[in-house]
């Protein structure tokens, strides 16, 4: 029984990825069937997770397998598997759409370099579009488990558009993909030899039976069948057992990355509780490591049983990049989400894997520093996220943060604060930072002219997150973090006696100042006085020890928080010229101009913004006019 075929038109971003595999990705097309084998595996995977609860869905039938079937003669290759199936609504969504974060900005990435824009295809996922690098139409037969067999669904397509939908009636549950292969590729893909190399080198250990025709006395497939990958859990076999490149052939499988791994760890714990891990830390980020619905992640199995994809109990979100497998010996087949919650287990678990992954990373940085760096330009962002989730391993993760700093003034972040403590100076005992909203405001933040004339070192923080590290990271090897932009500015045995005796006298002498600007700053500012920081500007403004920055208290209020008012105390430096000209106005009017411009200035080098910035261009205009008289 079939239904009319209904023509549907692709999403624009599914024509544009389709048209760049097919160029881009050629010199490397037969991964289009590791793509397709992993898709038939996840299915497999996902129907075994959901008999669980529902054994019904297996239909009588619970060998799930993979079939890679080929036809010389009709020019087709055909992968079919008899795992969860798709309805519909499940195929438009699947095929006829591209739902995945981050799709504007991978094409707004791509270079029009096929090399480069092939990484970049690996990186967002190739899937089941990896199919018209060697097709020129592809079938696709589907029916979900458990839904009766007319209700099956028949997709096609050529790749330049458009696609066709039918129902029809389907006996067997899953998915059957029949690829129309291209004349120039049919010599090559149409022979069981290259397509048992093909399964070899990228599926051999997928965990279920791949299976082909066995071949007859005059080479040719007979109707026999036979298993032709391994069909074993990589991650339960003994490490000795495992090539370097096995472990790379997996990472792809399990993290659907065109790409290799940065690094990966192997391990089995054995006694009161018993799991074997296998994660990896990718070489690249992922297109959506900053979308808060992201769901990639570790995948977790108990007793090799396929349980969840996006386990997000195995590991703390700011090890989100991470991934891999999980599988242990002592959870409940049956286990589901609302389990995983609060479980011993699983809370054992995620600490052992946390640690591991702090470990490698701790040996990556410790013997290989050029990788380290790799690792740290891609997911050092998220890393900062560490010390505020996970305090039972804040001094692990202290380690191995990087940032930029004054020591080379670079915005290259690669500056550890074993680094800082090092090169600190005699008699200092803190450790400097300075938060802003871009690497260039923390170099030239009017805040850091002392240290920079004294020689301390300052570390420059510019990442969005740095608020959020700051506020839950207050020490390092028993040295306070402080910021240099935020309440007393205390340099310790650094600053001599002569230095503080002239501070004091230059304080005393610009009392008479003092007062009169903070008269005319009235309310808008805490209060005003001589600074200890500034020797070549006239102001800065100074928060709270607890304030936020004042680029993230807007940041804030434009995403439509609530934030507490506070006033920002105005430093003044009576050295520079420009105090000593407003000190000489009579005028209380201009005076009140001239200290208002001293508050505006500073708020808008500290990031700020101002509440009323016409008015601080009109007082400019008018001071400017006034000096030009």
């Amino acid at each position: 029984m079939a239904a009319a075929k209904e023509t549907m038109q692709f999403q624009t971003e599914v024509n544009q990825l389709l048209q760049l595999m097919i160029h881009s990705l050629y010199s490397n097309k037969e991964i289009f069937l590791r793509e397709l084998l992993s898709n038939a595996s996840d299915a497999c995977d996902k129907l075994r997770f959901e008999a669980l609860s529902d054994p019904a869905l297996l239909e009588g039938g619970s060998e799930l397998q993979v079939e890679v079937d080929f036809d010389p003669e009709a020019h087709t290759l055909t992968i079919r598997d008899n795992g969860i199936g798709m309805n519909r609504d499940e195929v438009i969504a699947n095929i006829g759409t591209i739902a995945k974060s981050g799709t504007r900005e991978f094409f707004q990435r791509l270079s029009g370099d096929q090399a480069k824009d092939a990484q970049l295809i690996g990186q967002f996922g190739v899937g089941f579009y990896s199919a018209f690098i060697v097709a020129e139409r592809v079938t696709l037969n589907t029916r979900r488990a458990g839904m009766e067999p007319q209700h099956g669904v028949r997709w096609e397509s050529d790749g330049t558009g458009a696609y066709t939908l039918e129902t029809v009636e389907l006996p067997t549950r899953g998915t059957e993909i029949i690829l129309h292969i291209r004349e120039d590729e049919r010599q090559d893909l149409l022979n069981s030899w290259r397509l048992r190399s093909i399964i070899g080198k990228y599926s051999d250990h997928i965990p279920l039976p791949i299976r082909m025709r066995k071949l007859g006395e005059d080479g040719k497939p007979s109707e026999e069948w036979e298993t032709v990958n391994k069909a074993s859990a990589l991650w339960q076999r003994p490490k000795a057992e495992i090539s370097d490149e096995e472990y790379k052939e997996f990472y792809q499988h399990v993290s659907h990355d065109f790409g290799e791994p940065l690094a990966w760890v192997h391990n089995r714990v054995e006694g009161r509780l018993e799991y074997t891990s296998l994660l990896y830390i990718p070489a690249r980020a992922p297109f959506d490591l900053w979308d808060q619905k992201q769901t990639h992640g570790v995948k977790l199995y108990v007793q090799r049983v396929f349980i969840m994809d996006d386990a997000e109990q195995l590991l703390p979100r700011y090890l989100r990049f991470v991934r891999g497998v999980i599988d242990s010996s002592d959870l409940p087949l049956n286990v589901s989400r609302e389990i995983l919650q609060g479980n011993r287990t699983i809370e054992q678990m995620r600490s052992g894997a946390s640690k591991r992954i702090l470990g490698l990373l701790e040996e990556i940085a410790e013997k290989d520093p050029e990788k380290y760096q790799k690792f740290w330009n891609e997911f050092g962002r998220a890393l900062k996220e560490g010390p505020g989730e996970d305090f039972s391993n804040r001094e692990q993760i202290a380690k191995l943060l990087r940032f930029a700093s004054t020591y080379s003034d670079t915005e290259l972040q690669n500056v550890s604060l074993a680094d800082y403590v090092g090169r600190m100076k005699e008699g200092q005992d803190k450790i400097y930072y300075i938060t802003a909203d871009s690497f260039l405001a923390a170099k030239n933040s009017p805040q850091l002219e002392l240290l920079r004339k004294k020689g301390i070192e300052v570390l420059l923080l510019s990442d969005r997150v740095d608020e959020w590290l700051t506020s839950h990271l207050h020490e390092f090897d028993g040295k306070s973090l402080v910021s240099a932009a935020k309440g007393d500015l205390d340099l310790g045995q650094t600053e001599t006696e002569e230095e503080k005796k002239a501070q004091e006298e230059t304080e005393k002498a610009a009392e008479g100042l003092v007062e009169r600007i903070q008269k005319a700053l009235g309310e808008r500012v805490e209060k005003v006085r001589v600074s200890h920081r500034l020797t070549s500007s006239p102001s800065c403004i100074v928060l709270g020890e607890r304030d936020m920055a004042l680029y993230m208290q807007q940041l804030l209020k434009q995403a439509g928080h609530e934030m507490p008012s506070s006033k920002p105390t105005l430093e003044i430096n009576p050295q520079h010229p420009m105090l000593a000209r407003i000190e000489k106005e009579t005028d209380e009017t201009h005076f009140g101009e001239w200290s208002a411009l001293l508050l505006d200035q500073a708020i808008l080098a500290e990031g700020g913004q101002l509440e009323d910035p016409a008015s601080f261009v009109a007082r400019l205009n008018q001071l400017m006019l006034a000096l030009a008289d």
